[in-house]
């Protein structure tokens, strides 16, 4: 597998109802070459009485890295709180201490687009070296790739990128022949997954996409045609995620979890995307 394009597990399709070194294990076990962990799965491992140290002790034990920081909400408030600030620094720490080079973030409240670039500028001014990776979700404030590539594009920062998931790319009803080159080069990476044919009702949207995505390749939306998109629009991605949250999957264990998701995925980039295997 490509070093340069690791294969990792993202922070919420193990829960956070397991120990550190289980999740680190897990995601070995499986074949994934990274995990990915959230600023609240980091605080899980710092209270479970380990110190940075041991964390990196555990990784280079089992010959595994961390490969996804996330997850900066509330980014685009006037009045920020102090915990929305302190879980940016820590998202920073993260980076630093496991040597990640971007973050993902996520903006459930609407703004104008002027509003939301502004914001992403003083984020990506924080920010430093480090890359600000806006993911657009259909349920929120920046629904669909042209809204976060408008936002992305009025920042004016170099340190603002976007991040494609494939559960909100068909949720959003978007076509597979949308992603321009020049778009493409602002994409810092990826997370695939699968949907059902159906979607739930626009109301509760966020609750199929935070307990009931499926395994890439087992759903009826084309995960292989969303990982060619990305592919043939020139797409370098630093990592692809694999971001199946599902309650369902997570009940089977999360060993089961890591070896289900890891399967499909690499049925998925076999047919769509070989040369990352």
């Amino acid at each position: 597998m490509s070093q340069s394009h690791p294969i990792t597990v993202s922070s919420w399709t193990l829960g956070d109802q397991c120990t550190f070194e289980d999740r680190v294990v897990a995601a070995k076990e499986a074949g994934y070459e990274g995990i990915g962990l959230r600023a609240e799965t980091y605080v899980d491992a710092l209270a479970e009485g380990l110190h940075d140290e041991e964390i990196l002790a555990i990784l280079a034990k089992h010959d595994m890295k961390v490969t996804e920081v996330e997850y900066i909400t509330l980014w685009a408030e006037d009045e920020r709180s102090y915990e929305q600030k302190y879980k940016e620094q820590i998202c920073f720490h993260m980076c630093d201490l496991f040597g990640v080079g971007h973050i993902n973030i996520g903006l459930m409240e609407t703004y104008s687009i002027e509003h939301d670039a502004k914001k992403l500028a003083e984020l990506c001014q924080r920010a430093g070296d480090r890359i600000i990776g806006l993911e657009p979700m259909p349920y929120s404030g920046v629904p669909d790739l042209a809204t976060a590539w408008a936002i992305v594009s009025a920042s004016g920062a170099d340190n603002a990128y976007m991040i494609l998931d494939t559960w909100h790319w068909v949720r959003a009803n978007q076509s597979f022949d949308l992603l321009t080159p020049e778009q493409a080069k602002k994409v810092i990476s990826i997370q695939i997954n699968d949907a059902y044919e159906r979607p739930y009702a626009a109301s509760i949207l966020r609750d199929e996409s935070m307990h009931d995505r499926l395994v890439p390749g087992m759903g009826a939306k084309d995960t292989a045609g969303f990982v060619k998109m990305i592919k043939d629009a020139g797409v370098d991605p630093k990592v692809i995620g694999v971001e199946v949250i599902s309650d369902a999957i997570l009940a089977k264990g999360i060993k089961e979890a890591a070896a289900e998701t890891f399967e499909g995925t690499k049925k998925v980039l076999g047919e769509a995307w070989p040369e990352m295997l």
